[in-house]
């Protein structure tokens, strides 16, 4: 398994859970997530803020609580509480079973699901917390472990779903299976993820967890010509994109500017459309500024 680097694995795994969160559960706590209806269900990510000034200093910020609605009403709302430990160390079951006891009485709820995702493990962590006297146990508390280098990277080599495959380099794995671990990682993100600014937010996740070194890399890229020229191909077409958008930004400013020191402030309809306006129009907008009269002559259609 790649080795831990000065990431924040908390904020990585926090996009990744917010950016796919029926994906993460699916993987996470795979029975829960079967019973979720997909199709009426609605997840809502808890709101920070309001953790933030319901719990005080009890809330901890890279948590990610997931909220499961219904909207016809027609079950009670299921909340998910992900945590992720890089360090098995830090971990506290009684942290967490009181965080899961603060959201319950916050969101006036006995449906809590929490799911504590191990980055790295000593194959002893706590699983369950019982409290109670001589003759009776008052609370018994469990959360779901999923202790990802235990996981064998093999059993999710094709899976369909995303988030797993983006996962692959922090499961089990052998030596000599660590560049095919990180090509079906790519593979599984082109095919699985049709967003090209998605695709390349990605392959920073999967390069920071599969972390190839160069000779590795050279040798990926024989190996696996088609999903590098891929990636490769994306990676230059959205840096082409960026720079492009970069300098139609930069002209709007100008004409702005420009047409503020003309005619005075802008409305709100006009710097709409100056908002909306494709880099033609801008220019044939910007050549009109000398000889108008009016906005109306600057922004004419003949």
């Amino acid at each position: 398994m790649a080795k831990d680097h000065r990431y924040s694995h908390d904020q990585n795994f926090k996009n990744l859970i917010l950016d796919y969160p029926l994906k993460a559960l699916e993987v996470f706590c795979p029975q829960e997530a079967e019973a979720l209806d997909q199709e009426n269900v609605r997840i809502i990510p808890l709101r920070q803020e309001q953790l933030k000034e319901r719990l005080g200093n009890r809330f901890r910020e890279l948590d990610v609580p997931l909220l499961a609605e219904w909207p016809d009403g027609r079950r009670e709302a299921l909340l998910f509480v992900l945590e992720e430990e890089s360090d098995p160390r830090r971990f506290s079951i009684h942290r967490l079973a009181h965080y899961c006891l603060d959201l319950a009485e916050l969101c006036d709820t006995q449906r809590i699901v929490p799911v504590v995702i191990f980055l790295r493990t000593s194959g002893n962590e706590t699983d369950h917390l019982t409290l109670g006297g001589d003759h009776h146990q008052y609370l018994n508390f469990r959360y779901i472990r999923c202790a990802l280098p235990e996981w064998e990277a093999e059993t999710w080599w094709d899976s369909p779903n995303l988030v797993a495959r983006l996962l692959l380099s922090v499961m089990h794995w052998r030596d000599d299976q660590k560049l095919e671990v990180y090509a079906r990682s790519v593979r599984g993100l082109t095919t699985l993820e049709p967003d090209p600014e998605k695709q390349l937010k990605y392959i920073d996740f999967i390069d920071i967890y599969s972390a190839l070194d160069d000779n590795e890399m050279e040798q990926y890229k024989a190996r696996y010509p088609q999903e590098n020229q891929t990636m490769t191909s994306l990676s230059e077409r959205l840096r082409a994109e960026g720079m492009a958008a970069g300098i139609q930004s930069g002209e709007r400013a100008v004409l702005i500017r420009l047409l503020e020191r003309r005619f005075g402030p802008l409305n709100s309809e006009i710097l709409a459309c100056l908002n909306d306006a494709s880099q033609k129009q801008l220019e044939t907008w910007a050549d009109r500024i000398l000889d108008a009269e009016s906005l109306d002559e600057i922004f004419q259609t003949h």
